[in-house]
């Protein structure tokens, strides 16, 4: 029996298949990534370090030391400039770190600046007025045709630049009564002055006067408002004429008596008078506004 159920016993077979490997999957890849993004920041921050300064990295040091301090202060660090330019945004004359300003400080600072600049400036010119005064002084005591003529012309240092007033006497007026003509006295002093103010810098006002004495009719007629007018025009071409350029004079105008120089005496010879200014910069943008010059300058430097 024993022998019967061995023979009908099944026999099993086990084949084993060879085939390739099974697949990794991909955490190869994600691995790799980790691994290029670590370099490139690792690289990145040595790049950012190399070409940090110094004050900077001081100041990278101070503000995880205590950042609510530097945040309030400012200073080297205070992460409140947005230039690369070297110390920090447009203050120059930092060389290492930043510096924390607002609006309102940059502006008094330019402010400042530009006052002092116009102060030396002002300095400047109020020197060279006043030796062109000396040499205008100088001109007249020692030329044989001017020196009877002084007590008529009358220099000043004026807020608009030096004046140079050229009045009328008694004796010896400038121009005819009613008219714009020279006298040849006149000519003379306004030929030397013109002289003089060849080659300057600055420009010329030039304003005639008379006295209240009525002329003409001043409604309809030729009255001293032209006349005053012509005498300046008529001053002007002397000026010219003596060399100096057209181009200087900025300004022509008749008075009239509306400015009197005697003003207790209305009708005084000395209120008849021509009155030349060399006018200063500032008296100058007040009347022209800037020169060409100086707003190219201007936006050169910005």
């Amino acid at each position: 029996m024993a022998t019967e159920a061995k023979k009908l016993q099944p026999i099993i077979i086990k084949r084993v298949k060879k085939g390739g490997h099974s697949a990794h999957g991909g955490a190869w890849k994600i691995a790799y990534a980790d691994f290029v993004t670590a370099m490139m920041a690792f690289f990145l921050m040595m790049w950012l370090l190399g070409s940090t300064t110094e004050g900077d990295k001081k100041g990278l040091a101070d503000f995880f030391q205590s950042p609510l301090r530097v945040a309030m202060q400012g200073g080297s660090g205070g992460g409140t400039s947005g230039s690369v330019i070297m110390g920090g945004g447009t203050d120059m004359t930092q060389s290492t770190g930043q510096s924390k300003r607002s609006d309102a400080n940059d502006t008094k600072t330019r402010k400042a600046l530009k006052d002092k600049t116009k102060s030396e400036s002002a300095k400047q010119e109020a020197k060279k007025l006043a030796e062109l005064s000396a040499k205008i002084s100088a001109i007249i005591s020692n030329s044989p045709k001017l020196a009877d003529f002084s007590s008529q012309i009358r220099l000043s240092i004026t807020p608009d630049g030096l004046q140079i007033q050229i009045v009328d006497d008694q004796r010896r007026p400038m121009f005819d009564s009613g008219s714009a003509a020279v006298k040849p006295y006149m000519h003379d002093i306004l030929h030397e002055i013109g002289v003089a103010l060849t080659g300057i810098d600055n420009k010329i006002s030039m304003d005639g006067h008379t006295d209240t004495k009525p002329f003409g009719s001043a409604a309809y007629g030729y009255s001293n408002w032209e006349l005053s007018a012509d005498r300046a025009n008529a001053s002007r071409r002397e000026l010219v004429t003596a060399g100096m350029p057209d181009t200087q004079i900025a300004r022509v105008m008749g008075l009239a008596s509306s400015v009197l120089l005697d003003t207790d005496n209305p009708r005084s010879p000395a209120n008849r008078r021509i009155s030349i200014t060399v006018m200063t910069r500032e008296a100058e943008e007040r009347l022209l506004g800037p020169r060409r010059s100086d707003t190219v300058d201007t936006h050169s430097a910005n």
